[in-house]
Formats: C-alpha cells, sequence, structure tokens
C-alpha cells in the first residue's frame, strides 16, 4: 500500500550542528562543546532549504542538533525557510542560551514552532541525564517560548527515572500551558543505552497511558513507539486495558489532574522513520531519522528530494515491505513499527520492532 508520504515528507530534521552545550547520557547526537569540521556552510544549508521548498508542500524544518543555538547563522537559516514557504522549528538545548530574549528573536526570524526537552518532573530527575541546571533553563525556556508566542511543544525521554513520574509531567506541562507532549522511547544508539530504557513489559503501560493524557486536551505524539497509534484504534473502539502498573500511573494522573473533561483524541499521523519522516546530518548525510544511522545519500552531492523518492530502502519502508511481525500485522500502514529500533537490534530496517508490546 502506498504511503500517504510517498512523494514528500511531513517532516524534515535538521542537525545543524554538533556542537552543544551540554552531555546527556541518553544522546544520539554525541554532542560537543566545539562545530566538527564539514558542518553545511550557511549557503549550503540555504540551498538545502532551497530543495526542500521543492517538495512543493509545507514541509514542517526542525532545526535541531547539538543544539542550533550553537550557529551563529541560525537566526538568518530560520529567516530563509519561513521566506520559502517552509514552517521552521526549532528545538533548542535546555541550556542558559534560551535566557534573555532569544525565544522572542527566534519568533521574530520566523519560527512557528519550538521544542523543549523535560526528562523528568523534578530538577533531580532531568539533571541526572541532561546535567545540572538544565531543568531550571527548561522551564524559563518553556515559559519564554510562550510569551514570545511560539507554538510550544515539550519533548519527554521514557526511562527509568521518568516512568513513575509521567503523571507529574503532565500536570506540570499542562499548568505551564503546554498542549503538545512528544514522548520518545529509547534507541541504543549514541550515548543511549539499554541500561537507561524502561523494562519491556511496561511499553505497554506507557502507550495506554499516553492514550488517556489525551483526554485532558494535550495532543500526544510518540517517537520510535507508533504502537501508540494502535493503542488509540482499539480503545477508541472499546477495548480495555489493565495492568498494576498501568493503574497506578492513571491513578495518580486522576488524582493530580482530575477526572478528564474529553474523549479520546481521534487524530492520527503514521509516520515512521523513511516515511514522512528525514534527517539530515550536521555535514549533508540523509539518514531516515536520526535515530536510523543508515546513510542514504549527501545533500552536498544529490537533492534532497531525489534521495527520498527514489532510495529502494526508503521506497520499501513507505510501501510498508515489512519483514516478521511487523509485515503481517493488521495495523502495518498505521504503525509499522520503529524501524530505527529494528535496525539497531538486527542490523535490517525492514525487521520486525523487537520492543512491540503486542
Amino acid at each position: 500500500m502506498a504511503s500517504k508520504f510517498e512523494y514528500a515528507p511531513h517532516l524534515i530534521f535538521w542537525e545543524t550542528t554538533k556542537a552543544c552545550p551540554l552531555t546527556c547520557k541518553h544522546c544520539r547526537a554525541n554532542a560537543i562543546s566545539n562545530p566538527l569540521p564539514g558542518e553545511l556552510t550557511t549557503e549550503e544549508g540555504k540551498k538545502l532549504l532551497h530543495d526542500i521548498a521543492d517538495f512543493g508542500n509545507k514541509v514542517v524544518v526542525v532545526f535541531t542538533g547539538g543544539d542550533p543555538l550553537s550557529r551563529a547563522d541560525i537566526y538568518e537559516l530560520i529567516s530563509y525557510a519561513h521566506d520559502l514557504g517552509l514552517i521552521p522549528s526549532v528545538a533548542p538545548s535546555p541550556s542558559e542560551r534560551i535566557l534573555g530574549d532569544t525565544m522572542k528573536k527566534l519568533k521574530e526570524a520566523g519560527a512557528v514552532y519550538a521544542s523543549i526537552s523535560l526528562d523528568g518532573a523534578t530538577p533531580q530527575t532531568h539533571d541526572w541525564l541532561r546535567g545540572l541546571g538544565s531543568y531550571k533553563y527548561a522551564i524559563e525556556g518553556i515559559k519564554r517560548g510562550l510569551e514570545a508566542g511560539l507554538m510550544m511543544q515539550v519533548n519527554t525521554l521514557v526511562w527509568k527515572k521518568s516512568f513513575p513520574e509521567l503523571p507529574d509531567i503532565v500536570k506540570l506541562i499542562y499548568d505551564l500551558g503546554i498542549r503538545v507532549w512528544e514522548v520518545f522511547f529509547l534507541i541504543p544508539v549514541g550515548r543511549g543505552t539499554m541500561e537507561l530504557d524502561i523494562e519491556k513489559d511496561k511499553y505497554m503501560d506507557v502507550i495506554q497511558f499516553l492514550v488517556d493524557v489525551t483526554k485532558y486536551g494535550i495532543s500526544v505524539r510518540t517517537v520510535e513507539g507508533p504502537f501508540y497509534r494502535r493503542a488509540k484504534i482499539e480503545r477508541l473502539k472499546g477495548i480495555s486495558y489493565e495492568s498494576i502498573s498501568y493503574n497506578e500511573l492513571l491513578s495518580k494522573l486522576k488524582k493530580l489532574m482530575g477526572e478528564p473533561k474529553y474523549e479520546i483524541d481521534k487524530s492520527i499521523m503514521p509516520t515512521r522513520d523513511g516515511a514522512g519522516v528525514l534527517f539530515v546530518a550536521y555535514d549533508g548525510t540523509v539518514y531516515p531519522s536520526g535515530f536510523l544511522p543508515l546513510a542514504l545519500g549527501n545533500v552536498r552531492k544529490k537533492s534532497i528530494v531525489e534521495i527520498y523518492r527514489n532510495n529502494e530502502i526508503l521506497k520499501m519502508i513507505r510501501a510498508g515491505k515489512l519483514k516478521g511481525k511487523c509485515g503481517s500485522c493488521e495495523f502495518a500502514d498505521l504503525c509499522g513499527g520503529s524501524r530505527a529500533r529494528a535496525y539497531a537490534v538486527s542490523g535490517d530496517p525492514l525487521a520486525e520492532d523487537p520492543a512491540c508490546p503486542y
């Protein structure tokens, strides 16, 4: 079955730099304090953005890193993307750089969206993962982004210490004014190790809990957890779920937030690595996603449009030509499993997702 993203992606992540003031324990990017040689120049970056505009639809370009604020030309690049008709989004690291009028300047440059990582409900949890002081910068960045008029979302990694705090994180971001929550599941790449990950049997608890979160008016998205979409569909059909851990999470959520006021959010965006999503590294190398290190080409040598539309691996991913349980699953088009996790474990981006709780 052809993907709705056969000819153009919905999201393109551009790792504008490897440089970052943080050294997060789980980071895909292995961020460093200074830019690496070979980073796309300003003009090369503008050519990339111009090529992205050739997709012909409103692609969301996420300026990420490292820390995109490490680039002196970041405002110029965001402005250029905006003028091309693209939808600029920025993912700054939660550091002292987002203080002052930084968020206002990002908005004035043309950024529409911004995301801030918050990986725990307390400074102790978040800072253990991301570094001392990062929590307070995250909270301040969220507040300043909202004040500047940016459409803000919070990104949260599900890991051993954040798992029991998930209801507290919901309460925290809701009170801050956040209504979009992007929840990340670990992939063993970069500094991200399985020692940080929750037990596999708790994956189902998390995705079922996320379905309940939508009943509080929060839009939930997942990264490398596409089976959340199946859970949402089944819950909409009246299929219930029970477990001790899940019940504890839900009970705590209701205690903090009260009874839900809305129905389950029905919206679903069926993207996956290489299907609706693409990643451009600091040196122009293109990958299906930031968590799937399978090089597809380089924008210095070939248009990103040509790479996305013609690469054989991407065409198979978009056509749903998957293996194992993912290939035979009735939810293959809607979910399709994490291609990054399949690759990390088996070396095959078309293999079944070993973390699927179904």
